[in-house]
């Protein structure tokens, strides 16, 4: 992957969590891989999602989730230089923000929630996962990610 194609995105817009292709012929190695991933997210909170996205299919991954997975590590490339600052500054507010897609999953319906929380300028807290539940309208799903993000900021 050293002298791969940059791209510009954590994941391409064509790809969703309803690929069906044949099996990973090495799943180990994805599963390795995606594990690696996984201490990545700690300074890259930009491929948080992509990498919850594949996750989800560690236990059978298919040809087009490592499509997906060499895409993150794509992206990676095209941004090695960037990173997580911690800026100095005499405020001490605190803020969070959420977000959720209702329904967003084509599979099982549950919506894939997600917050950043902020300590002055400095990203100091993040999530994305999917809810526990169905939820049976958007304010619903939107509610229970603002619960998430509150429970964390206190």
């Amino acid at each position: 992957m050293v002298d791969c194609k940059p791209v510009q995105t954590p994941m391409a817009m064509t790809q969703g969590s309803d690929l069906e292709g044949a099996p990973y012929l090495d799943p180990t190695q994805y599963c390795s891989i995606v594990g690696a991933l996984q201490y990545v997210i700690l300074i890259r909170p930009d491929i948080f999602f992509a990498v919850n996205k594949v996750c989800q299919f560690m236990q059978s991954p298919s040809s087009d989730h490592w499509v997906m997975v060499k895409h993150i590590l794509r992206y990676l490339q095209a941004i090695a230089d960037h990173g997580l600052q911690i800026q100095r500054s005499t405020s001490r507010s605190l803020q969070a923000f959420s977000d959720v897609d209702w329904a967003g999953s084509g599979t099982d319906r549950r919506s894939t929630k997600g917050y950043a929380i902020f300590f002055g300028p400095n990203l100091i807290s993040w999530a994305s996962r999917k809810q526990k539940t169905v939820a049976r309208s958007s304010t619903e799903s939107e509610y229970k990610a603002l619960a998430d993000a509150s429970a964390e900021l206190i």
